[in-house]
């Protein structure tokens, strides 16, 4: 009734892993798309930027006085965005309450 599978092959796993975070690496890469434009239109926008008391860079874009688009750049670490798609000058949340935060991953 049991399936019998047998010793686990110690030197196949390493390789195993490798691949999975190879695949799943190219699969984030491959949905980020477009990555290189912002979801929402920041053109002629006035940029205001402030830095923290701990080092980190906020820039906020402005299009007609509405804030669309804060970018967070951390002292440590990768930048990361929000965004109002809707354009009702708050940053968006998804059905649970929590703002969405977007990394940019890879460009070239």
């Amino acid at each position: 009734m049991g399936h019998n599978q047998g010793p686990i092959d110690a030197k196949a796993l390493p390789m195993k892993t490798l691949m999975l975070a190879s695949l799943l690496l190219l699969a984030g890469c491959a949905s980020m798309g477009g990555a290189g434009a912002p979801p929402v239109d920041v053109k002629g926008a006035d940029v205001s930027s402030r830095t923290m008391g701990n080092g980190d860079v906020i820039e906020e874009y402005r299009v007609s006085g509405q804030l669309r688009m804060v970018k967070v750049t951390p002292s440590r670490g990768a930048p990361f965005y929000m965004y109002d798609k809707n354009g009702d000058g708050r940053m968006d949340n998804d059905k649970d309450g929590v703002s969405p935060v977007y990394w940019k991953l890879y460009s070239w």
